[in-house]
């Protein structure tokens, strides 16, 4: 073999063993990225104890609803669409992310799985009920009995809750610690509401239950719910989130 044929060879199976240590090194790098946990620094605060559904299932929730200060953190790294600003009395970080519809909050999660490295979601319209079962007042006995009057008897009862978006706190706090279900700010929820039996897809499901002083049919695109969407009984104040996880922190 000449030296110049060694000499390719040589280089050759250089080449190859450089190569196969990067694929190495490339291995061992992505597992142990795969096998790291969730990132603190993107994770919200849960309530102390996990929420216990009917069926048995735990369920961990967010002890505040995400905040200003949470959402324009998704905002800033143009994972979400827009900025919010808090009025100049209130605290950013202690203030609920408000005016946000179906799709925004879904880019929000998406978001927040992603840097977290946790799975979130938000909770169906029956784990909000359980939720919120301990700090919602019940149903009132309705003023009229004639059928023909339910329309007054809910016009006149409903709408006891708050309407003002306070800070964080300001409501009460069920057992498990969750706070400010019974607020102002009407939470959504994963479930969807078409006015039929269900089985419609997510992604063309034309309104979402939110959850608040009673569960409410929300269009997904509606931010602002004094200005449209279908709800029924009292027009919810605010529309934020929550989120929810299926595994514990």
């Amino acid at each position: 073999m000449s030296a110049a044929a060694s000499s390719k060879a040589s280089l050759g199976k250089t080449s190859l063993c450089f190569a196969s240590l990067c694929l190495a090194a490339a291995t061992i790098a992505w597992v142990a990225l795969s096998q790291r946990g969730p990132d603190p620094a993107y994770l919200p605060m849960m309530a102390g104890q996990a929420i216990i559904l009917p069926d048995g299932r735990s369920i961990y929730v967010q002890k505040h609803e995400v905040t200003v200060t949470e959402w324009n953190r998704c905002a800033d790294e143009g994972a979400c669409e827009f900025t919010l600003r808090a009025r100049p009395d209130q605290d950013p970080a202690k203030t609920p992310a408000t005016g946000l519809n179906y799709m925004d909050v879904q880019h929000y999660v998406t978001w927040i799985n992603k840097r977290s490295r946790h799975n979130f979601r938000l909770p169906t319209a029956g784990e909000w009920n359980v939720m919120a079962a301990a700090v919602l007042p019940e149903k009132p006995d309705p003023l009229f009995t004639d059928p023909s009057l339910t329309w007054a008897s809910s016009y006149l009862v409903e709408g006891l809750a708050p309407r003002a978006l306070k800070p964080q706190g300001s409501f009460s706090a069920s057992p498990e610690g969750v706070v400010d279900l019974d607020g102002s700010v009407w939470e959504w929820t994963m479930e969807c509401y078409d006015g039929l039996d269900g089985g419609t897809s997510p992604d063309r499901c034309p309104a979402f239950f939110v959850g608040g002083e009673h569960l409410a049919a929300m269009s997904f695109l509606v931010r602002d719910p004094a200005r449209g969407g279908c709800a029924v009984g009292t027009p919810p104040a605010h529309l934020g989130m929550r989120l929810i996880s299926d595994e514990a922190l």
